[in-house]
């Protein structure tokens, strides 16, 4: 079955340009080369996320410490005690609200005496 197109006998098949003889060799070793930077790059990603997970289960450690040393607080405040960890906060947050509003007055001062004496 071959067709006339034009007065041109085509032969039926595939489309386009046919495929140059493409030196098998070469071929070979292009396919090599792919297939080593594709191990490459799937050892990194695999490297970044065993990183990744690690800092995370770091982070998760910290959290749940954390969380124990809260629940020692409250099971404390519960039987009436007040922890020496809360009464530093409590006295340091009062010292470091006097000292902000201290500070707050001096540069609204400075501010002041600056606008009116240019």
């Amino acid at each position: 079955p071959f067709q006339v197109v034009g007065g041109k006998v085509k032969k039926p098949g595939k489309r386009g340009r046919k495929p140059a003889k493409i030196d098998l060799k070469a071929k070979l070793e292009r396919s090599r080369q792919s297939a080593r930077e594709c191990r490459a790059r799937k050892k990194l990603r695999y490297q970044y996320l065993e990183e990744l997970v690690s800092s995370r289960e770091r982070a998760i450690c910290a959290l749940r410490e954390e969380l124990e040393m809260y629940k020692q607080w409250c099971m404390a405040m519960d039987q009436g005690k007040i922890p020496s960890e809360i009464k530093a906060l409590l006295t340091g947050e009062e010292q470091g609200k006097a000292q902000q509003n201290s500070t707050k007055l001096a540069k609204a001062a400075k501010t002041e005496a600056n606008s009116i004496n240019p």
